[in-house]
């Protein structure tokens, strides 16, 4: 993946497009858990100033997605067997949330409706795991914009880097997780309108993608 530089933009706007390039090449695994992040290499490769690749920095400190290491050097945050558990605790209470409110929505024939389309583009045929991770992550987007939680949206939105990077740091684990056949059981118990085996289905599906995306004892 080559940047592409970003010197002509407005000051503002280069801040902006600086931090939203440096993130989608986190997210997209093009530097992965570990990996330094020197100020000088990127505003090389973004054709942008120092100052503007340190402040996207801290702001992607913030979202989690980057960490300091030894004497402050900044890497891509490696995330621990606990920390991947606890992320996916987090986001199971949210879509388990997003399941129970779409249960008693009006709207909830319309909703299942575009989530069996959702689903069934997961088994479509990508170029790369990238573009097969980008359906996936909308799916369970769609289950919580579905949902008209707009607070539940905003908070699932600030867990999605950390979830991407997570899930690229071991994509072979997570390849059999992204088919539609192992989605369509959350729909088909939110179209059975069943609350209590909609939210274990949907648990059930965060937990054992917590277990195989966990690193092995010893790393991470």
């Amino acid at each position: 993946m080559s940047a592409e530089p970003l010197a002509s933009l407005d000051r503002s706007t280069l801040r902006e497009k600086a931090l939203d390039a440096l993130r989608a090449a986190i997210t997209a695994g093009q530097y992965g858990p570990g990996d330094h992040l020197g100020e000088v290499d990127l505003a090389g490769q973004f054709g942008v100033s120092r100052g503007t690749v340190r402040e996207a920095l801290r702001h992607l400190q913030q979202e989690g997605l980057v960490t300091a290491g030894a004497r402050g050097m900044l890497r891509v945050r490696s995330h621990s067997a606990t920390e991947v558990r606890e992320l996916f605790q987090v986001r199971a209470a949210l879509e388990g949330l997003a399941v129970r409110l779409l249960i008693a929505a009006p709207a909830r024939e319309a909703a299942v409706a575009t989530l069996r389309v959702a689903a069934a583009d997961l088994d479509g045929t990508y170029p790369d795991f990238v573009a097969h991770l980008d359906a996936d992550m909308a799916f369970h987007l769609q289950l919580c914009e579905l949902s008209g939680n707009s607070m539940l949206v905003t908070a699932w939105r600030q867990l999605a880097g950390r979830i991407r990077v997570t899930i690229m740091a071991r994509r072979d684990e997570e390849a059999t997780l992204m088919s539609g056949r192992y989605h369509a059981p959350i729909v088909d118990a939110i179209e059975a309108g069943d609350v209590a085996k909609a939210v274990d289905v949907l648990q059930a599906h965060m937990d054992r993608a917590a277990e195989r995306l966990a690193p092995p004892p010893g790393t991470g």
